[in-house]
């Protein structure tokens, strides 16, 4: 198996990080682990390094500073960008390996699939699928479906840029337009916590909100104060 460094951001993640690390311990190649915190007042930072991940203090929070200083640290060719709140399926490593013992990998970016991490209800049901639509047809996966990408593709669209939010929209959106975003066919779980403390429709109307005054030019101020209510 080939190394592969892979960043996760973090900040007050004590709690559900320590699942996601023990999922990586899967990986039979050579592992780096970058944790690249935002200021965590919690034990995030003691949980991490028992693990024996990397732990970086990101001179700036939020999530695409935080990737952007936690990539520029990590030294292998490939890379895989999690959030902390994510698991990742059994088969993860195995998928991961055939991605990376192909010889044409390096010219496209790949994604999990997304699932939500709870009972299913048909209103998450066509979520899920809805969300999968739009990564396959419309190149457009999110941050919170991970990114294995080779180093020099990441460098060659300019990589995270620092921003707040939508630091991951962002940077699809510059990827697609000189690679293929492609599905690594497993999926990758993510937190419930966010359509538990919301319906579905609700987050995603906020979510499209979220978005659409992104590219109005809002400042990140703003479209931080309507994030965090």
């Amino acid at each position: 198996m080939a190394g592969l460094s892979v960043v996760i951001p973090t900040l007050e993640e004590a709690c559900r990080l320590p699942l996601l690390l023990a999922d990586l311990q899967q990986w039979q190649g050579e592992l780096e682990v970058v944790i690249c915190d935002g200021g965590s007042r919690d034990q995030t930072r003691q949980v991490a390094q028992l693990a024996g991940a990397t732990v970086l203090d990101s001179p700036t929070s939020g999530r695409g500073p935080q990737l952007r200083w936690g990539v520029d640290h990590s030294r292998h060719a490939w890379l895989l960008v999690l959030h902390a709140d994510s698991r990742l399926p059994g088969p993860w490593h195995q998928r991961v390996d055939q991605i990376l013992s192909s010889p044409e990998a390096h010219l496209s970016a790949w994604s999990f699939d997304f699932k939500v991490d709870a009972e299913m209800r048909p209103m998450l049901w066509l979520l899920e699928r809805t969300v999968n639509l739009r990564s396959r047809w419309l190149q457009r996966p999110y941050g919170d479906q991970g990114l294995l990408i080779h180093r020099q593709l990441y460098g060659r669209v300019g990589g995270y840029r620092p921003l707040a939010l939508m630091e991951d929209l962002d940077l699809v959106e510059r990827l697609s337009k000189v690679a293929t975003l492609r599905s690594l066919n497993c999926a990758l779980l993510t937190s419930a916590q966010r359509w538990q403390k919301r319906s579905v429709l609700a987050q995603a109307w906020r979510n499209a909100r979220l978005r659409w005054l992104w590219r109005q030019g809002r400042s990140t101020e703003q479209l931080l104060r309507i994030y965090r209510r």
